[in-house]
């Protein structure tokens, strides 16, 4: 994002927090295409904050459901979505400018909007409350609905262009290569908002 910035050695860039990439010629003197590069920063060990953070929310929307006693599905979804959305939001407030700079390079809305990159993890913690506390259900599916389906746009473009970034999911706290797995996250949000919808409407 900075090709002002460059270093002898991997590291990060002091003006949005970003891994260096190495430069493309730098890449092929020393034998690695681009595939093999992304083959690399998509191994499973950066994944794992990833991984663990899904365990806790999965856990959480058992632990609800155990204690309210309803273990049904549009309940489970509402839970799971709390859990998710305020986690991951906090991860993002955490360092809200390196979040917003690393955003900005993929979705679609804050590619043209600084403030909507800055407000977007406090969205995320307003829907996990809305979720956690059964509040205007329908409206908040709505808000989750469009939120998701344009990350999901944002997301897909970048990878159909095979770019090499860093997914902004969990802010600049985990520093997790952008792949399919993104994808997956927005979808799966997006198609759970949408049935929630459904059932509410019917």
């Amino acid at each position: 994002m900075h090709p002002e910035i460059q270093e002898e050695k991997p590291g990060i860039c002091t003006e949005c927090g970003m891994n260096l990439v190495m430069g493309q010629k730098r890449k092929m003197h020393e034998g690695h295409s681009h595939e093999e590069a992304i083959g690399q920063n998509a191994s499973w060990t950066k994944f794992l904050p990833l991984i663990i953070i899904f365990l806790v929310i999965v856990g959480f929307t058992l632990f609800r459901l155990s204690i309210d006693g309803q273990w049904d599905l549009m309940f489970a979804m509402q839970n799971f979505m709390a859990g998710f959305f305020l986690v991951f939001g906090f991860f993002k407030v955490i360092n809200l400018k390196g979040f917003a700079n690393a955003y900005q390079m993929y979705d679609v809305i804050a590619k043209r909007s600084r403030f909507y990159a800055l407000l977007y993890p406090f969205l995320e913690l307003a829907m996990g409350l809305a979720y956690l506390f059964s509040f205007l259900l329908l409206y908040t599916n709505i808000v989750t609905l469009v939120v998701m389906g344009v990350g999901a746009i944002g997301v897909g473009n970048e990878l159909r262009k095979k770019n090499q970034i860093v997914c902004a999911c969990l802010g600049a706290v985990f520093k997790i290569p952008m792949t399919k797995v993104t994808f997956a996250e927005d979808v799966l949000m997006f198609l759970m908002a949408l049935w929630m919808i459904f059932l509410l409407s019917t």
